[in-house]
């Protein structure tokens, strides 16, 4: 069979296929360009399973363009809380309010329009432009590419960009006249289904006659692939403040910069124990020199609290980073009269771990830790443990308070809020704080240091 029929055999059979196959997936049943493009960014990076609920959810709050637009981001990142990935959400409503601007909230069909939109991609825009309207555009992810290495026996690096430009083309070539909405889907569906990466499901496939890489043996061994760069382990503390006084029965959060990672969503505060060696994860720190770096920290920002013991570990992994975190239960204290104990306590902990006393584990990192940040934690510890030698500087009051409990951090200049229970169905939080700081409500480290 030549290279034209083995083309041929493949589209005919995999849309007869997915005709029979296809799942009912929510933002299959209707042909809405605006259904389309969100359900694609929420894939991004995600399955299936894991984005219906969200998709229900957010076309509910956000029914058309207009409504994503409007929307105030908060709103939008509470809506994405969970599903990670936050600046997809950040960029779709970027891109709703370009298409409220200057599309008259429709979405345009001209393929250099809609790739033009903020966090649209080659694929993202092949796949709007072909579902939502039926051109024959090719949308090639990495699903697309694992199947058409295999039916091709197609050696060439996937990670390349030349390689993508050559399964463009290849794609454009397979797409039956008038079927692009259903061609493109069922070649998603396939990699979905059963062109899976590790264990492909040969015998139930569709195309399996003509398969190149399958009647070669080599349906395991492609695509092939670049291994990416693994991530960088960072050792975090994290630092789960009980609120005493008129802060009773809420803990401490803080917002995060406008840029950058997780940009302005809500986290517990949080500081870098050690940095890792290369190439090796980051040990956990020992508990006192831990807890001695946190109440540091605080302090730094302006919040006098006690740590009161380790009350998880937890991980969270993002694309090029991976926070392996100490979790400490803390307790707020009175910012005069408490602190220069705790800055007391805290000092002699750091200082016996730093000078290798204590002979554990966890030595090399408190050593680094202590040539990382020694400098800054004691000048905080000497002035609490002294107050005489400033006291200008501990009478000022280190935040400032309004009548929402919101404040402003002394150091960092961030936003913190003593937040309850109440507060948890409106502000968005990556999804390993909002499970922290839901644990916590639900009693979860009520018996730390009891």
């Amino acid at each position: 069979m030549g290279l034209l029929e083995q083309k041929r055999h493949f589209s005919v059979n995999l849309l007869d296929w997915y005709m029979v196959n296809r799942r009912d997936l929510p933002w299959r049943r209707h042909n809405n360009p605006y259904f389309t493009w969100v359900s694609e960014i929420m894939l991004q990076q995600t399955r299936v399973d894991t984005v219906i609920p969200y998709f229900n959810r957010f076309i509910g709050n956000f029914p058309t363009v207009q409504a994503l637009a409007e929307a105030p981001e908060e709103e939008v990142l509470k809506n994405w809380e969970g599903l990670g990935y936050y600046s997809r959400a950040r960029n779709l409503q970027a891109a709703a309010r370009q298409v409220m601007e200057l599309h008259g909230g429709e979405m345009p069909q001209d393929k250099q329009a809609v790739f033009a939109l903020k966090g649209v991609g080659p694929y993202t825009a092949g796949a709007i432009l072909s579902i939502a309207f039926n051109q024959p555009q090719p949308a090639v992810d990495g699903n697309v590419m694992r199947v058409l290495s295999r039916y091709f026996l197609i050696d060439e690096d996937i990670m390349k960009g030349s390689t993508r430009v050559l399964m463009e083309e290849l794609a454009g070539e397979l797409i039956p006249e008038g079927r692009a909405r259903d061609f493109n889907q069922a070649l998603m569906e396939l990699g979905a289904l059963v062109c899976t990466p590790k264990a492909p499901h040969c015998l139930t496939c569709p195309v399996m006659e003509q398969c190149s890489g399958r009647i070669a043996g080599r349906e395991l061994t492609l695509p092939v692939k670049t291994k990416a760069k693994p991530p960088r382990p960072e050792q975090r503390l994290v630092a789960i403040v009980e609120g005493r006084g008129a802060h009773r029965g809420r803990v401490l959060v803080r917002q995060r910069p406008a840029t950058g990672l997780l940009a302005r969503m809500w986290e517990l505060p949080h500081v870098l124990a050690a940095p890792a060696a290369a190439g090796k994860a980051a040990g956990p720190l020992a508990d006192e020199p831990a807890m001695a770096l946190l109440a540091g920290s605080l302090w730094a920002e302006g919040f006098a609290a006690r740590p009161e013991g380790l009350a998880t570990h937890a991980e969270h992994v993002f694309s090029h980073i991976v926070w392996s975190l100490q979790v400490y239960k803390c307790t707020e204290q009175d910012q005069s009269n408490e602190l220069p104990l705790i800055a007391a306590e805290a000092r002699a902990a750091y200082d016996a771990q730093a000078a290798g006393k204590d002979h554990s584990s966890s030595a090399s990192a408190a050593s680094e830790l202590a040539t990382t940040h020694s400098e800054q934690f004691h000048s905080v510890t000497s002035l609490l443990s002294n107050p005489s030698e400033d006291a200008d500087l501990l009478d000022e009051s280190p935040v400032a308070y309004d009548a929402q409990l919101t404040l402003t951090g002394k150091g960092d200049g961030l936003t913190y809020r003593w937040i309850g229970p109440e507060d948890m169905d409106k502000m968005a939080f990556p999804n390993i704080f909002l499970k922290l700081i839901s644990s916590y409500f639900a009693g979860a480290y009520d018996d730390v240091n009891e």
